[in-house]
């Protein structure tokens, strides 16, 4: 496993822990029960139902060993103490597209934290890096896959 340090927001931690949670007292059961039930069919060598069974297990138990490392990693951060004069990590970062002259928004997250429906991008996207320690009135050219942004940062925020 990893032993890089992880950082979450107070509400990170919490999704993470609750997600671990779920698995192990609503999944993993379910998958054992469905797996008992299996077995009882008979001949497990040619029971679809069974192979499929200990397949989802084995998703289960992986993302449940993934989850426990990643929390034994995790360094919690106080967002109110992190500077608000350049685009950190939590920050929202008020942009301005030069090439389509709109506004967008974004907050830089962790990688565990990415919420696309709520506009929480990577600190390691290629959006997200380029706008990591940056300050209001910066502008800067982003490569990504689609082609190149031009952005100019207009505000930022820990609200």
């Amino acid at each position: 496993m990893d032993s890089q340090p992880i950082y979450l927001s107070r509400e990170g931690l919490l999704k993470m822990e609750q997600e671990l949670k779920r698995l192990k007292t609503k999944e993993r059961p379910k998958i054992v029960a469905e797996i008992k039930r299996a077995m009882e069919l008979g001949d497990l060598s040619e029971n679809a139902e069974y192979h499929a069974a200990k397949e989802t297990q084995t998703h289960i138990e992986r993302k449940i060993a993934e989850l426990e490392d990643k929390l034994s990693r995790v360094h919690p951060v106080d967002t109110d103490k992190i500077p608000s004069d350049k685009a950190y990590l939590f920050a929202k970062v008020m942009v301005k597209d030069l090439d389509r002259n709109i506004d967008l928004e974004y907050q830089l997250v962790p990688p565990d934290e990415i919420d696309i429906d709520e506009d929480k991008i990577s600190i390691k996207s290629p959006v997200g890096a380029a706008l990591l320690g940056k300050s209001v009135g910066d502008k800067m050219e982003i490569k990504i896959p689609a082609g190149i942004l031009n952005y100019e940062i207009v505000k930022i925020s820990r609200d």
